[in-house]
């Protein structure tokens, strides 16, 4: 918030010092007159203008400079926690004894993928994919694709993954 402190007078003034600049160049060009000033008040206006719109770019130049670093963390940030969900991913497959076909398609799974892109990508009939899809399901203890994706995603957001046997937490309740 303390940045609208110096953006809005500086904003003013370069505005002033654009239209103060405007004015003497089409007053010159147009010949319109204007009431004349002494020429130390008109140099001095002159350089005030041009310090308004140098202060205006060393700022706008900063604040860019500020926005490009941030949107760097925050890609890195990304990059980051796609690399963990990732990493989750793995844990939790190596937890569930998931077998490398199994991985496969649990991948493809969370990733949205249907039962027949899967058997296609796999090279696989569909019932080969269900019955890998199933078996996953009972290894991850939930009962289908919602929940397994809610797993992952309860755990990312810092909430406990519900592994099957374990207790799922207060349930919500259904008069709510």
């Amino acid at each position: 918030m303390r940045i609208w402190i110096v953006l809005i007078p500086l904003g003013a003034l370069q505005l002033a010092s654009g239209l103060f600049l405007l004015w003497d160049i089409l007053g010159s060009m147009l010949g319109i007159a204007s009431s004349p000033i002494a020429w130390v008040y008109y140099e001095l206006a002159q350089i005030g203008a041009v310090i308004g719109l140098i202060l205006g770019m060393v700022v706008s130049a900063t604040l860019m400079v500020r926005s490009l670093k941030r949107q760097r963390a925050a890609e890195a940030s990304l990059r980051l926690a796609s690399g963990a969900f990732m990493d989750v991913l793995q844990e939790r497959f190596a937890e569930w004894e998931l077998t490398p076909a199994e991985k496969d398609v649990a991948l493809f799974s969370i990733k949205g993928l249907s039962t027949a892109d899967i058997a296609g990508l796999r090279s696989t009939s569909e019932g080969t994919v269900k019955a890998q899809t199933n078996a996953i399901y009972r290894k991850a203890g939930v009962s289908g694709r919602p929940q397994l994706l809610s797993l992952f995603i309860d755990e990312l957001m810092g909430d406990p993954i519900a592994l099957s046997g374990s207790d799922p937490g207060p349930q919500m309740d259904k008069a709510s």
